[in-house]
């Protein structure tokens, strides 16, 4: 209708030739066109420019951010926030209303930013709708080149397998290599026969490309009905999730619905361990390790930013990103790139103790990636990784890059792979675990800070090595029904002359921990079985509005039970007990935050809330309270975009953010949802 609108009268075709007007339905007299009266507004004809606007522009005009309810006179207006095409599934009819808006030259003249950022958004549907459309045909080419022997089968009809060469016949069709083909194929094919959810989301444009790959890959070994169930608990908001957010929220939801296909898969790929090197777009190379033991690679991230450190206190240029590159080639080449001079043997950390890191990077991506974020507090001890001092090779010690420097007169320099920082060095990790797996009550995903999820088995085996350093740190948090923290508190080991005495009169009960007191080896209970954990009321008043007092025991010989007191988290109201007096925030006030927010509170910003500062939403010299009703954890990037005149961030609630882009559009950010 909007094309058919927009022709102008004089394109009417008119009567064909010697055609004679039909006497029966003769067209109405033309009406006189009627001049506006002196001071009635009126659009300005055909051809006559109309007046150029004031740099204050007017509500619904052209780079206006307000827009009046329900009034969309523009010819984008149908793409304004909350009207028809702004909701409109993609397709080819949205496209082609969105080419019509587009104007000469695909200026969008007369569009409003609202209305303009709804254009994108709705071709950003339609480009995922076409998408789909591909992969159904995709999949009727598999219909039509079934492997030998394997009919039609299950409610989409689909073979088990292709032939052999189907991916031939689209490579060579797309232009495209024989991986690329496959994946095309194996995408079209877990569409149509396991995920019928996510083929809808993807048809009608809520999903884009590549956010149904990430969900095709994370549910690649389960079957049909598994898939079904892993893909419905990310479905209802896939769409607003980053990839990165997509990835780690689909691949809890396979640890929940398959934990034990979760450990095969993580076993299986061990035997796929591989290092990688390619040449970057740039010239420079890469190199990258693949399919490793996570708590190894936990613990060999930690050792490179340890080294950055050195490498940044010696005086060396450059971000930590920069300095954990050359860091990362020092440990992997055996040499030491501080500068010439007397050699200062810096102490290595103690276990537990550690500096705060910059966000590492992804390989190829510009956003934070998935490495370890060190020092948050309260983060228990990472185990020991790596190999011990005569499995790592000839590690000579020798300065400079290998043997091609002579030694410096003051001394020579030891590279970070020999005492400088021994084997086994202990950093520090965030393992989020739900007190049901630790128990070995049920079979829930955990999750390592700066990785992702983990299977409940790796979570546990986690567990359990950092029980087993005395100098490891917990925490408890509560959730609700929505995973969101409403309770928290730090445990502290039990006074000593607290300390319960042992009862050797009661047997422990099925599962439970051995009698306090016990001989057995380090790690292992009377039966040989790992150690279990138990998490019992302590007996004493928790704090007021609280979630009680608790005792957490490891299960293990001569180690005191911890005592954890948890204190609410303000979500929706906000009593001020953790008020600081001052501007800073004081350290229970700032974990507190970090723990209801673990990442910064942008809508689409991933950064670990252990890297991001405590930012008052209004400001402590306006009269901001250094409290959780004004603050929460931004990065220094979202920080300036808050200060930026044109961006407006509120807190509505004490838990709950709000952004406003100078489009006028808004965008939420809740709490972070734990494990559950």
């Amino acid at each position: 209708m909007a094309w058919l609108a927009s022709m102008p009268d004089e394109e009417d075709p008119g009567l064909a030739p010697g055609e004679e007007p039909d006497p029966v339905h003769l067209p109405p007299p033309a009406r006189k066109k009627r001049l506006p009266r002196p001071g009635q507004g009126s659009r300005a004809p055909v051809g006559v420019p109309r007046a150029v606007p004031s740099a204050r522009r007017g509500p619904g005009e052209p780079g206006s951010a307000r827009r009046v309810p329900g009034d969309s006179p523009g010819p984008a207006g149908a793409f304004a926030a909350g009207q028809t095409l702004d909701v409109a599934p993609g397709g080819g009819a949205l496209h082609g209303l969105a080419e019509h808006v587009a104007g000469p030259g695909d200026r969008f003249a007369g569009a409003s930013d609202d209305e303009l950022t709804g254009v994108i958004c709705a071709l950003d549907r339609a480009e995922a709708a076409a998408s789909a459309l591909k992969h159904a045909a995709v999949a009727e080419l598999i219909r039509r080149r079934p492997e030998p022997g394997c009919p039609p089968e299950g409610p989409a009809q689909m073979p088990g397998t292709y032939d052999e060469f189907t991916e031939d016949e689209l490579r060579d069709a797309l232009a495209e290599t024989r991986d690329g083909a496959a994946r095309i194929l194996s995408l079209a094919h877990d569409l149509e026969v396991k995920l019928p959810g996510t083929r809808a989301a993807f048809r009608v444009g809520t999903l884009r490309h590549s956010k149904a790959e990430i969900i095709a890959r994370a549910t690649a070994n389960l079957d049909p009905d598994q898939a079904r169930a892993a893909e419905a608990l990310v479905l209802d908001r896939a769409g607003r999730l980053t990839p990165g957010g997509l990835r780690a929220a689909i691949a809890r939801a396979v640890l929940e619905v398959a934990p034990d296909k979760a450990v095969k898969r993580r076993e299986d790929a061990r035997r796929e361990a591989r290092v990688q090197r390619w040449l970057e777009d740039s010239g420079n190379a890469a190199l990258m390790g693949r399919e490793l033991p996570p708590a190894e690679v936990l613990a060999a991230d930690q050792r490179i930013s340890w080294w950055a450190r050195q490498l940044k206190k010696a005086g060396l240029d450059g971000d930590m990103d920069q300095l954990r590159a050359l860091a990362y080639m020092d440990i992997m080449l055996g040499r030491d790139s501080r500068p010439a001079g007397p050699p200062v043997l810096p102490v290595p950390p103690a276990a537990g103790r550690d500096g705060r890191d910059s966000q590492n990077r992804a390989p190829g991506r510009g956003e934070p990636g998935r490495g370890s974020e060190n020092g948050e507090d309260g983060r228990p001890d990472a185990p020991r990784g790596g190999k011990p001092e005569d499995e790592r090779g000839d590690d000579t010690g020798e300065p400079g890059d290998g043997g091609s420097q002579a030694p410096h007169p003051a001394g020579p320099h030891v590279p970070p792979a020999a005492s400088v920082l021994p084997a086994g060095f202990a950093g520090r990790l965030h393992l989020t675990i739900p007190l049901t797996t630790l128990l070995d009550l049920a079979e829930r995903p955990g999750e390592i800070a700066g990785l992702g999820p983990v299977d409940p088995a790796l979570a546990r085996e986690l567990a359990r090595a950092a029980a087993a350093n005395s100098k490891t740190t917990w925490c408890l948090s509560v959730t609700d029904e929505h995973g969101h923290a409403i309770g928290h508190g730090c445990a502290r080991p039990e006074p000593k002359n607290r300390a319960r005495p042992a009862r050797r009169d009661k047997p422990a009960p099925p599962g439970g921990p051995a009698p306090p007191g016990d001989h057995d080896p380090p790690g292992r209970t009377g039966n040989g079985d790992p150690p279990r954990f138990t998490f019992t009321a302590s007996g004493e008043h928790g704090p007021p509005g609280g979630y009680g007092a608790w005792r957490l025991s490891a299960g293990l010989p001569g180690q005191r039970d911890l005592l954890v007191s948890l204190d609410p988290i303000a979500l929706q109201t906000c009593d001020h007990r953790f008020e600081a007096r001052g501007h800073d925030p004081g350290v229970k006030l700032r974990h507190l935050a970090q723990i209801r927010h673990a990442t910064c509170v942008a809508p689409t910003c991933r950064r670990p809330a252990g890297n991001c500062d405590f930012e008052h939403n209004t400001p402590y010299e306006a009269g901001g309270r250094s409290c959780l009703c004004n603050g929460a954890p931004t990065c220094r990037h979202d920080h300036r975009l808050k200060q930026h005149t044109r961006w407006k961030v509120e807190q509505i609630a004490p838990g709950t953010f709000r952004r406003t882009a100078p489009s006028g559009r808004q965008y939420t950010t809740e709490p972070t949802r734990y494990p559950i």
